[in-house]
């Protein structure tokens, strides 16, 4: 009585360790579905299977209702046994993988928790060690188990659920997240948060230099490298990281024009407002909305405001664009990866007021010029 007794507080303990990291796990890709297809592709692109890359978002969405639906299931003890054993297949797929990221660290991070928490690939290796012990413990106290739902209810909560997670993903690509975990939210200033703060540490390098003399090359450090001596001749210098510092949230922030160079500072040292039209690739841009766009630009041009566009495509790409669309605002060259960090939506729109982020909104949900104009007069 007493070990059946403790088995059924074990396994309810582990059932909701279990099933509420699962549902955190789901619940954050949910938010930013594009975020976790981007993830899936960094997959794909590190495993050599770039050609499968158009399957990413299709990818995301799976696994994040897989995940939810597993959490969803533990956590209220609906169909436990067969919960159970399709999250040992999932750990039994997932350990190993997170094993060989953590050894041969082809990504910088797994994403288990998109945004909300980045781990390491050796955190998330220990993450997973954690949760197969729990859910081998789940296993075993399993027959102490009673179900308190019948099986149609049980088909309906869990219809319920995948309806949920479902449509909170298509929500949050068809619109922006409903929770911003990245540095771009709005109410965060860029420029700050390209700052190192004083006291924090720098990158830590090993520079070696390397001279030659009567064809025989040499390895020197700064302590011994032949300054005075003129028979040897440098050739390079090498530089290894050692260890690394502090890294801004922003460190990759950026905007450079043909005409004009870098105007990185120039934007983010407007005390007034500035509009930034994002495209990851204009030749993945949905141009349903360019009239639109065309109307925010001519209200931000008789109102003073500035406007670019950022991109990583190519100057020929911009300028082809800009004549088919008849876009009169200049267009700068930004690293990718960044701009699919600050605005999940291609194109997306942003404001910005002195280097602070005020508004985001993805080319579905374009502000009219009469409520661009009610947000700038407050």
């Amino acid at each position: 009585m007493k070990n059946s007794k403790a088995a059924q507080i074990i396994l309810l303990v582990c059932r909701l360790l279990f099933g509420f990291t699962f549902i955190f796990s789901g619940f954050v890709k949910a938010v930013d579905p594009l975020g976790t297809a981007y993830k899936v592709n960094d997959y794909l692109v590190a495993f050599g299977m770039e050609d499968l890359a158009f399957l990413s978002l299709a990818c995301a969405f799976i696994l994040i209702t897989v995940e939810f639906c597993i959490g969803f299931c533990m956590t209220l003890g609906i169909f436990l046994k067969q919960t159970s054993w399709v999250a040992a297949l999932f750990m039994l797929v997932m350990t190993p993988l997170t094993l060989y990221l953590a050894i041969a660290d082809p990504v910088s991070d797994c994403g288990c928790f998109g945004d909300a928490v980045v781990l390491t690939n050796w955190q998330t290796f220990y993450k997973n060690v954690i949760l197969d012990i729990i859910l081998v413990a789940i296993l075993i106290c399993m027959r102490t188990y009673r179900p308190w739902l019948q099986p149609v209810p049980s088909f309906v909560a869990v219809g319920i659920g995948v309806i949920a997670g479902m449509g909170l993903q298509i929500h949050c690509y068809r619109h922006l997240p409903i929770i911003d975990f990245r540095p771009y939210k709005v109410g965060n200033n860029i420029a700050e948060l390209m700052t190192i703060p004083e006291g924090m540490p720098a990158d830590r390098y090993d520079i070696s230099f390397i001279y030659e003399k009567d064809g025989v090359q040499k390895e020197f450090t700064l302590e011994n490298y032949p300054a005075d001596d003129s028979t040897w001749v440098f050739v390079e210098q090498k530089s290894v990281l050692v260890e690394k510092g502090y890294e801004p949230p922003i460190h990759d922030f950026s905007l450079t024009l043909p005409e004009m160079g870098d105007v990185t500072d120039l934007v983010l040292e407007n005390p007034g407002y500035t509009f930034l039209l994002i495209s990851t690739k204009l030749e993945d841009c949905d141009t349903g909305h360019l009239d639109e766009i065309n109307s925010i630009h001519s209200f931000a041009r008789d109102n003073g405001i500035a406007f670019y566009g950022m991109t990583a495509s190519t100057d020929d790409v911009i300028e082809t664009f800009k004549a088919e669309h008849d876009l009169e605002f200049p267009i700068a060259t930004s690293d990718e990866t960044m701009l699919k960090t600050v605005i999940r939506s291609n194109p997306g729109l942003v404001l910005l007021k002195n280097a602070t982020v005020t508004g985001k909104w993805h080319y579905n949900d374009l502000p009219s010029p009469k409520e661009i104009e009610s947000i700038i007069k407050q």
